[in-house]
């Protein structure tokens, strides 16, 4: 989890440690900005994961706009059933460094938002496989509740999925289309990929111990009208896993590919007898991600599923990957145009 950079910590650039601190500064600017116009501290839970003896916890700490009380607003977010343009999502605040309190089935633990307010936690604690509630608690918040997956001992079939361009159209790597689909469209505008929910679920069916993660480039701001899109589409519900825009504490921007491979390593590292499904598309990098994984870690991969950009798909998102010889890997690759081409190989390999 990202803690705060001090001084000494950042590299030793002059311009790079003036732009953490005019980041700091704008955030703070925004807070003021945010508490005079009434926006109020909230906690955002997010659904973690984890095994019987320890869970990932995930959460967020913002000022954010509260709808008034009583009103249609107020009633359709109970409900689940906003519509709203995706820049609303970009306007709350982070509330950076506050401490927040885990609690899960009885074990407490105290951590520390990082400068983008996000909770990113592990806690020992024994759990029953299943369903569990992680609660989160910062001051001045009410308490909010994750839900976490806890993996059976002995699971050893897993999936993560990517989402932009794989489960959800959005012909993300074109700049000017990224901007119109993450900020001004309408969340409910935005289209679910052909035969993917179907397949997803399929497998969750003929695998219900089996976890799911969605890993994505995405910003977490995003998580919450993700979420929706997900459950709204009827894809099965897992761990979304996002990244933050912006500076780190060693780097001017993020890297998608990173935080990818990161997750991934990290995954096998904490499921050794796992072995994953990695559902991507040849709009991106993630041929080239999954294959550099799966090279790493051959034993830890079930197969590779390639969702193939349409002719106008490719054009929008600025081109597509050619499709590698994969002759030699020794995981299965799949390419298909959509969610039923990928359900067919799967079930020639047994997999479904």
């Amino acid at each position: 989890m990202d803690t705060q950079p001090r001084a000494s910590s950042l590299p030793d650039n002059p311009l790079f440690q003036a732009a953490h601190r005019l980041s700091d500064a704008v955030t703070k600017v925004r807070s003021k900005l945010a508490r005079r116009w009434h926006f109020q501290p909230q906690t955002v839970a997010y659904q973690g994961y984890g095994s019987t003896e320890w869970v990932r916890v995930l959460g967020r700490i913002v000022l954010a706009k509260k709808p008034a009380p009583g009103s249609h607003a107020e009633r359709v977010a109970l409900t689940g059933n906003q519509n709203v343009r995706g820049w609303r999502a970009f306007t709350s605040v982070p509330i950076q460094h506050v401490e927040v309190e885990l609690e899960v089935d009885g074990v407490i633990s105290h951590v520390r938002a990082d400068r983008g307010g996000l909770i990113d936690a592990v806690v020992e604690v024994r759990l029953s496989p299943g369903w569990h509630t992680a609660k989160i608690r910062a001051q001045g918040t009410e308490p909010a509740e994750a839900s976490i997956f806890v993996v059976a001992p002995g699971t050893d079939f897993g999936i993560v999925s990517d989402i932009d361009d794989t489960v959800m159209v959005t012909a993300l790597p074109r700049p000017f289309l990224a901007l119109w689909n993450t900020f001004v469209l309408n969340e409910r505008a935005r289209m679910a990929t052909p035969g993917m929910a179907v397949l997803l679920d399929r497998l969750k069916v003929r695998h219900p111990d089996a976890p799911i993660i969605y890993l994505s480039t995405g910003p977490w701001n995003a998580a919450p009208t993700l979420a929706r899109f997900l459950n709204r589409n009827m894809y099965p519900s897992g761990t979304l896993l996002l990244t933050d825009w912006g500076l780190t504490h060693d780097r001017w921007f993020r890297s998608g590919r990173e935080h990818k491979h990161r997750n991934l390593e990290r995954l096998a590292k904490e499921f050794p007898d796992m072995r994953w499904l990695l559902i991507g598309d040849n709009g991106q990098h993630d041929e080239e991600i999954y294959s550099g994984f799966a090279q790493e870690y051959a034993d830890h991969v079930k197969a590779i599923a390639i969702r193939q950009l349409s002719v106008g798909e490719a054009v929008l998102a600025g081109g597509h990957s050619e499709n590698a010889d994969h002759t030699g890997s020794a995981v299965p690759w799949i390419y298909s145009p959509d969610g039923a081409g990928i359900a067919k190989r799967l079930t020639e390999l047994q997999v479904l």
